[in-house]
């Protein structure tokens, strides 16, 4: 089930941190012999808390769900695929867990007021101070003519409330921030975007045509503004949020910072993926002290590219770390789910469980038993701590206990 990971629950391996190279993938072949050895009634415990199957052709993917070992939470990231997440959601509502929302990198596409579309683009792009370069000018020029008409943040909001209104269980996603994604030099993609990306090259941004890529980055500042307005609708809402931040350590933190003081206790009532998470594990500690309702999730697809993802793992608190594949083919969700699952046992040192023992609710067994439990159970608790938010009660909990070490203290010295 999970190769060189056998060890018992009274026989663990002392954690690994290696980050000395990357995990080597296996193939998908791989991938998938090692999930047919696991029982189904194991598989049936576990959430994919990020992928994007309606990137792919959709009656594919639909056909397939109804199979589906697993459950999953289907991401939007555009204008053109929040309907195709709904649908896929309102077909398969016991596997997939919706989400809606604007991704990063199509913000540009987005106004914050009604505006015609060469003056929101230059206003981007081409800011008049400083005095724009020669390049950057011809550069926007060539660019202009493959950008769509921009969609008012107003109207983004709407679209994002009904339809988080329309599912009570649905999560704002995929939305967040991104310093690197540059604009390129072709025309928005229809669905399925995974069949436009690959006939024409594309690195996934759901364009289409030409793969050359303009100078041009999508300012902080105007992302934030529409991140900002999405997690706004969240907290009214109560509901949780995947979010993406690639390149954004320092932005990440401080935005988290800034909207625990802007929504207090209400912001502390949803929860947070920052999913596929690029932090160090040093900025990562950080945040999960200051924020407890934020939580991370790790893929094969993204982190497994990179050594450090080991030790992100083994700084992480066992109770604040989740799972998912980040991938568009529904087909290797499971597999690619199962396969970082087991590199997080790896690393923590938790066994893989082989079968199940009818206990239903994990997020309701007394911590004491804990010890006992497989990675399966572990993650399935932390998926329920994520869904259920509410997280006021940790900090209280966690107020009492320095309170009361605080007055031993106080105690000992008078002694």
């Amino acid at each position: 089930m999970c190769p060189s990971n056998g060890a018992a629950a009274g026989d663990r391996p002392s954690p690994s941190v290696s980050t000395s190279k990357p995990t080597a993938i296996p193939s998908e072949d791989v991938l998938q012999r090692e999930l047919d050895r696991v029982p189904h009634e194991v598989l049936a415990h576990v959430v994919d808390v990020h992928c994007h199957p309606t990137d792919s052709d959709f009656g594919m993917t639909s056909e397939f769900v109804k199979e589906l070992p697993i459950r999953i939470c289907a991401m939007s990231t555009r204008r053109s695929d929040q309907e195709l997440v709904a649908n896929l959601a309102r077909a398969h509502p016991e596997k997939v867990i919706p989400c809606f929302g604007y991704h990063p990198w199509f913000y540009h596409w987005i106004s914050l007021a009604p505006t015609a579309k060469e003056a929101h683009y230059r206003t981007l792009f081409l800011p008049a101070s400083p005095s724009p370069k020669p390049e950057h000018v011809s550069a926007f020029d060539r660019l202009l003519p493959y950008l769509p008409e921009p969609i008012p943040l107003s109207d983004v909001i709407e679209d994002v409330r009904a339809r988080l209104t329309a599912f009570p269980n649905a999560m704002l996603g995929e939305v967040g921030i991104d310093r690197v994604c540059r604009i390129p030099y072709s025309h928005p993609a229809d669905p399925p975007y995974a069949s436009s990306s690959s006939d024409d090259g594309d690195g996934g941004d759901g364009s289409r045509g030409s793969r050359g890529l303009s100078p041009f980055t999508i300012p902080l500042e105007h992302q934030l503004t529409i991140l900002e307005a999405q997690l706004a609708l969240a907290v009214e809402l109560k509901r949780n949020v995947s979010l993406h931040s690639v390149k954004c350590q320092q932005a990440t933190s401080e935005l988290l910072d800034r909207m625990k003081a802007h929504h207090g206790a209400a912001w502390l009532r949803i929860s947070v993926d920052l999913h596929s998470c690029g932090l160090s594990a040093q900025t990562w500690q950080q945040i999960s002290k200051r924020h407890p309702n934020v939580f991370l999730s790790l893929s094969t697809a993204i982190n497994a590219r990179s050594p450090a993802h080991t030790a992100l793992i083994a700084a992480c608190a066992p109770d604040r770390i989740l799972v998912e594949s980040d991938f568009h083919d529904v087909r290797l969700a499971a597999p690619y789910t199962w396969h970082m699952l087991c590199a997080v046992a790896a690393v923590k040192g938790w066994r893989v469980e082989d079968g199940w023992d009818g206990v239903t609710d994990a997020a309701d067994v007394p911590e004491k038993e804990e010890d006992e439990w497989g990675a399966v159970r572990r993650l399935e608790k932390n998926w329920k701590l994520f869904e259920r938010g509410g997280h006021e009660g940790r900090v209280s909990r966690k107020r009492r206990r320095v309170r009361a070490i605080e007055e031993w203290e106080a105690s000992v010295e008078d002694d």
